[in-house]
C-alpha cells in the first residue's frame, strides 16, 4: 500500500513541476530559460523557439496525470520510464554545451532519477487481484 502511495504522490508531484515549467516557458520563455543550466540562450525572435520547450514540458506534465487519474498505471509506469530520458537528456545537452555541471545534475540528473525510480515502482506493482486475494482467503479462513 505504500509503494503504491509513494508511486502516486511522485507521480502528481513530477508531473505538476514539469507541467508548471512548461507553463512558464509558454509565459515568460526569456525570463525562465535562465533557470535551466545552459551557458546561452537565443535572443530576439529566435527566442521564440523556447515556447516549443513550454509546450514540451506542458504536455509531459499533463501525459502521467491523465494515465494515472484514468487507471492506467502499466502504462504509466512506461510512461515515466521513457519520460525519464527527457531530463537525462537535458542533463547531457547542458554538460556537453558548457552549462551548469549544478543545474545538470541536482535538477535534470535527479529528476531523471526520481521519474525513472516512479516508473519501476509502478512497474513492479502487484496487480489489483493479486493484492486482494490474501484478503479475501483470510476472510474465507476466518468465516469458517
Amino acid at each position: 500500500m505504500f509503494r503504491r502511495y509513494l508511486a502516486n504522490t511522485l507521480t502528481v508531484i513530477l508531473a505538476l513541476m514539469i507541467g508548471y515549467v512548461g507553463v512558464s516557458y509558454l509565459l515568460d520563455p526569456g525570463g525562465t530559460a535562465p533557470n535551466f543550466g545552459m551557458p546561452a540562450w537565443p535572443e530576439g525572435e529566435a527566442a521564440a523557439f523556447l515556447s516549443t520547450k513550454g509546450a514540451r514540458d506542458l504536455v509531459t506534465g499533463i501525459l502521467p496525470l491523465a494515465l494515472l487519474f484514468t487507471g492506467q498505471r502499466r502504462a504509466l509506469g512506461w510512461a515515466m520510464s521513457i519520460i525519464a530520458l527527457v531530463p537525462l537528456l537535458d542533463a547531457i545537452l547542458i554538460l556537453s554545451n558548457g552549462g551548469s555541471t549544478a543545474m545538470a545534475v541536482w535538477v535534470h540528473l535527479l529528476t531523471a532519477v526520481l521519474t525513472f525510480g516512479t516508473g519501476l515502482l509502478l512497474l513492479t506493482e502487484k496487480p489489483r487481484a493479486a493484492r486482494e486475494r490474501p484478503a479475501r482467503a483470510e476472510e474465507h479462513a476466518s468465516a469458517s
